[in-house]
């Protein structure tokens, strides 16, 4: 049985006159994959299951889409609207009564409030918690990137930096989401994670400091790939373009997965990352050789001052 409702993908399915289906899931829920599957069967559809990694809304299986007459892509808000493309955002309900284990660690009354796309939904709850708790809470509009009101993603914090606040909230797990809210927008933040109820306050530092050393290992690379994504939703060639033209000794490379094996067997000194901006952040341990954001990139050519550091986002024009 899914933990996923079918119902509704159903009708909208069938209203539509499909009958060929391809299912797309992130690594979190890819065990949802033959239960999901097996109800449309039922149903009567034809289903292909992309077995691929998913990394977001921004990764769309257009090699599953081909077999199929729609992708039914879970877990994410739309990152660019597509006809034969179905998102399906998958809700976690959580106690917002969690929410008080943040507040001996608020210094204010008044703060910014963000969560990402699995908790969204609630996010006119939870702000209704804090107001009743005398905060003064401002929930903002993010942009086409992350279209939901309070939602932020792992490449884009607008709707952080919207709300003007300083300091604010994040709730939800791990600890990246609210250390982009912090380099994006200089507040203090405060990090919720909803389902264990600790709290803590975010220190940047640490990731900078790792930043940095990674930096001068790169600075003096030789050889120095700029890759370009070939996955549409994370393509940022005229980025590229612009970086290549900063080092005689840079060159464009493109690729669809970003993985060790293959930065190691093209053995560039450096690489300077145009796609997914949480490959440089999160993997650089696994990599066999520096893996620099645009923005480092700019620090060790020097157009840009290390005061000058920022984190890297996808953000709409």
């Amino acid at each position: 049985m899914s933990l996923i409702p079918t119902d509704d993908l159903i009708v909208r399915l069938r209203s539509r006159g499909l009958s060929r289906v391809a299912l797309q899931f992130p690594a979190g829920l890819k065990r949802e994959a033959w239960p999901v599957a097996s109800a449309l069967r039922e149903a009567g559809f034809e289903v292909v299951i992309s077995g691929d990694p998913c990394y977001g809304a921004c990764d769309l299986d257009r090699d599953a889409l081909a077999l199929a007459e729609v992708l039914v892509h879970f877990g994410h808000a739309p990152v660019e609207e597509r006809e034969n493309v179905i998102y399906e955002t998958v809700r976690s309900v959580i106690d917002v009564g969690a929410l008080a284990a943040a507040l001996p660690l608020l210094s204010g009354r008044s703060l910014g409030l963000v969560t990402t796309v699995q908790h969204v939904h609630q996010i006119d709850e939870m702000a209704a918690f804090l107001e009743e708790q005398g905060f003064r809470v401002s929930v903002a509009p993010g942009d086409g990137r992350a279209p939901l009101c309070g939602q932020v993603l792992g490449c884009n914090f607008q709707a952080a930096r919207s709300t003007g606040a300083e300091e604010i909230l994040y709730v939800g797990t791990g600890l990246f989401h609210p250390i982009g809210v912090q380099l994006a927008t200089k507040a203090r933040v405060i990090a919720l994670d909803p389902y264990t109820g600790a709290a803590e306050e975010v220190d940047a530092s640490r990731l900078i400091r790792r930043r940095f050393a990674v930096m001068e290992k790169a600075r003096d690379a030789e050889s120095i790939g700029i890759i370009v994504s070939t996955k549409s939703g994370q393509q940022r060639l005229d980025l590229a373009r612009r970086l290549v033209l900063l080092s005689e000794r840079a060159v464009l490379v493109t690729m669809r997965e970003v993985c060790p094996d293959e930065l190691l067997n093209l053995g560039f000194d450096c690489y300077v990352n145009t796609a997914c901006p949480r490959l440089a952040y999160d993997d650089q341990v696994r990599f066999p050789a520096p893996v620099l954001s645009p923005a480092e990139f700019e620090i060790i050519c020097g157009i840009r001052s290390f005061d000058d550091y920022i984190i890297d986002e996808f953000l709409s024009a």
